[in-house]
């Protein structure tokens, strides 16, 4: 009887057009985000490069962003709260475009010094404009069509 009820309050308080379904692009995004929001914890010391220079305390801010993708990995899968962390996993792709290119900047550099791989670079490059099928599913996730 209870889970009836909560079932039902669940559903009367979703509406149609709030509802979002776990669909595997966004279990995927999911996957992504706790995966690197782990990395971002056991190995910031890979990521404190990335974040570019003009921002403060590097480490702290890995941190940030690593407890930020696990937060919204755990909201994208339960319904109660996918909406939210889809609009809360778009402000965080959006927040972390400058480390992408500021990676991919660093990475040209080292190319042109013959310090890095042409390869490594150009991997850099290709990822920035796949944000914007990530941005496109957690948008998906808030229910947006």
């Amino acid at each position: 009887m209870a889970i009836s009820l909560r079932l039902f309050w669940l559903n009367s308080v979703m509406t149609s057009s709030t509802k979002s379904l776990l669909t595997r692009d966004i279990q995927a995004l999911a996957a992504l985000f706790a995966t690197s929001g782990t990395l971002h914890l056991l190995r910031p010391q890979v990521f404190e490069a990335i974040v570019p220079r003009a921002l403060p305390a590097p480490r702290a801010l890995v941190y940030v962003s690593g407890v930020g993708e696990l937060a919204c990995a755990a909201g994208l899968l339960h319904p109660a709260t996918r909406r939210r962390a889809g609009w809360a996993s778009v402000a965080l792709l959006v927040l972390i475009f400058p480390g992408n290119v500021q990676m991919a900047v660093t990475e040209g550099k080292r190319a042109g010094r013959g310090t890095g791989s042409r390869f490594r670079h150009g991997a850099t490059l290709v990822r920035l404009p796949l944000q914007i099928p990530l941005i496109r599913t957690a948008l998906k996730a808030t229910g947006r069509r």
